[in-house]
């Protein structure tokens, strides 16, 4: 089953981080994306700009509304995500839980449906 792992963190925060932290910060990141990889659950993954460039589009009442920036204010925005692949929600939770971001923010982990029209 598929599973996304959505990382949401303080983007002060990161932005106040010096090039070390920041160095040490990519780092972390890239040996998870890589041990993702060999033991074959990684299917995707991206940082997200920051949240002040969000677009968000609402309908109503058939009109579209297009806001700039994110439609919510909180401690804490999303920054980026992992697609996995994994065989149960335990497994997922895991790989969660070692996500170098689950150290400063929160991790949530949402089984993925797949699209299928009946769904609907």
């Amino acid at each position: 089953m598929q599973y996304m792992l959505l990382i949401y963190g303080d983007e002060s925060a990161r932005a106040h981080a010096t090039k070390e932290q920041m160095g040490q910060m990519f780092a972390a990141y890239g040996a998870y994306t890589e041990a993702m990889k060999k033991a074959g659950v990684f299917k995707a993954g991206d940082p997200l700009e920051a949240a002040s460039t969000a677009t968000t589009v609402r309908v109503a009442d058939g009109k579209t509304k297009v806001l700039n920036g994110p439609y919510i204010e909180s401690k804490e925005q999303l920054g980026g995500y992992y697609l996995i692949e994994a065989p149960d929600l335990d497994s997922a939770l895991s790989w969660a839980a070692r996500c170098p971001g689950a150290q400063f923010g929160t991790m949530e982990v949402r089984p993925v449906r797949p699209m299928v029209l009946s769904n609907f």
